[in-house]
């Protein structure tokens, strides 16, 4: 079932400007309205204001301002490698203290527990994004002060300041030659039924992430783990469904897709990781999570949805699969009298992502995300409302996080992006990648000694 929809005139969410981002820094310890319990988002929002703002939650909300700013994330490194490695510092160094789990990487000794977690939080993200965006340092100091100034001086203050810095350094030290820095792959095109073309109408001369792949995960032994099989055969009955779905619901202006359906497909076309942060902070807040527990959340997320993306391009350019607008196109080549042409046809989008179509990425993304929130927060039902990245004031609400993975993968078809059978492979990815963090990282310490 999709989701329902609002319209907002006064939308509260970061902008995609410098200026938003040193608002969000000089505002750091303000309250917002960003949760939404169960039985009245509305009311529970307001509620929320009178709430201190958690630290994880804050500088999930920084790095998002920056990745939303134009230029500031490099066009060569996928921005979900930043989220984990901020998110994978902050919970190693809140963990050191709270020591109620597994460590990911970086088990300080010499930790002491009374130290401040929303210290040594604050101090890991600060210093990881600094490292990773030098031109915004500014805007990660005035982020650190004020959220250092409420808490009390003193030793505990100072031992949480040096536990994030250290642990900080030394996750940016693992990370240091994981091959996030190597350039993109010189793509070759094909010109075979099937194969990936640069697509209409702007034909990007070169394909994108071509080398994301070789970049080492973060928790998958391989890139290549949870490989989907191929995708099906031009002649297939499967194919020749999905063609003519997409074809029919998914090209601009369509006369078959409702005006729900054409409105979600252009709801959900953003970065799909930014919409799940985002429904991530509610969940948060409405749970009313302390320092520790939104740490691992958020380590579990963008844990998955890194390794995710390092997965779906491994089999993006291992398969090398034609996207819709080309397939539809050219469909007079494919051998398969039941997929009949358009050569005009356009994705309801505009433009297509440029990338191969096979697995869909919004899927994994979307499944990845419902199964760490489902699994740890012990239930899949959850009422909230999400904002669109593209459409500025535009909301929609959900009962669950299932319900939102749902549309968010089904919306691939209504913009014309991608084929059934893409979302179906990518959702079991994300799923297989979801499973496997949740299930061997960041796991209760039972039985060992703190």
């Amino acid at each position: 079932m999709l989701g329902s929809v609002t319209s907002l005139p006064s939308p509260v969410r970061p902008s995609m400007i410098l200026s938003a981002v040193l608002l969000a820094a000089h505002a750091f310890l303000a309250t917002d309205a960003v949760a939404a319990p169960a039985s009245n988002p509305q009311s529970s929002q307001q509620a929320a204001s009178a709430q201190d703002v958690n630290p994880v939650i804050q500088w999930n909300r920084i790095l998002l301002g920056i990745v939303r700013t134009p230029n500031a994330q490099p066009a060569t490194v996928h921005s979900t490698r930043s989220f984990a490695i901020m998110h994978a510092a902050m919970y190693d160094a809140v963990n050191d203290i709270d020591r109620k789990h597994t460590a990911y990487r970086i088990r300080l000794a010499d930790a002491s527990p009374s130290a401040s977690k929303d210290a040594a939080a604050s101090s890991a993200a600060h210093d990881v994004l600094s490292a990773l965006y030098p031109g915004f340092k500014s805007v990660f100091d005035a982020g650190l002060a004020q959220s250092l100034a409420p808490i009390p001086n003193g030793q505990d203050k100072s031992d949480g300041v040096r536990i994030g810095a250290t642990v900080a350094s030394r996750m940016l030290e693992l990370r240091a030659d994981d091959g996030a820095d190597a350039q993109p792959i010189p793509y070759v095109f094909g010109n075979a039924p099937g194969d990936y073309q640069s697509t209409p109408p702007n034909f990007p001369p070169q394909p994108q992430f071509t080398h994301w792949s070789h970049v080492k995960p973060f928790t998958l032994p391989r890139a290549d783990q949870f490989r989907p099989k191929s995708p099906p055969a031009l002649s297939s009955e499967k194919y020749t469904d999905d063609f003519n779905e997409v074809k029919s619901l998914g090209i601009a202006n369509s006369t078959t897709a409702t005006a729900d359906q054409a409105l979600v497909g252009r709801f959900w076309n953003g970065a799909i990781q930014n919409y799940w942060n985002e429904i991530a902070q509610t969940a948060s807040a409405a749970h009313e999570l302390s320092t520790a527990q939104s740490a691992r959340l958020f380590a579990l997320l963008n844990l998955a949805f890194a390794d995710s993306v390092i997965a779906f391009y491994d089999a993006k350019y291992a398969y090398n699969f034609w996207r819709p607008v080309t397939a539809i196109r050219s469909a007079g080549t494919d051998g398969n009298p039941e997929t009949p042409a358009d050569p005009n046809w356009l994705p309801e989008s505009g433009k297509t992502a440029p990338d191969p179509s096979y697995p869909g990425a919004h899927a994994a993304i979307s499944e990845a995300a419902a199964e760490v929130l489902a699994s740890f927060l012990e239930a899949d039902h959850f009422e909230f409302a999400v904002t669109s990245e593209v459409l500025p004031g535009v909301q929609r609400s959900f009962m669950s996080f299932s319900a939102a993975s749902e549309e968010a993968t089904l919306s691939r078809i209504f913009a014309g992006q991608h084929f059934r059978f893409d979302l179906a492979a990518g959702h079991r990815l994300g799923r297989d990648v979801a499973d496997f963090v949740v299930d061997n990282f960041l796991t209760d310490r039972v039985g060992e000694e703190n």
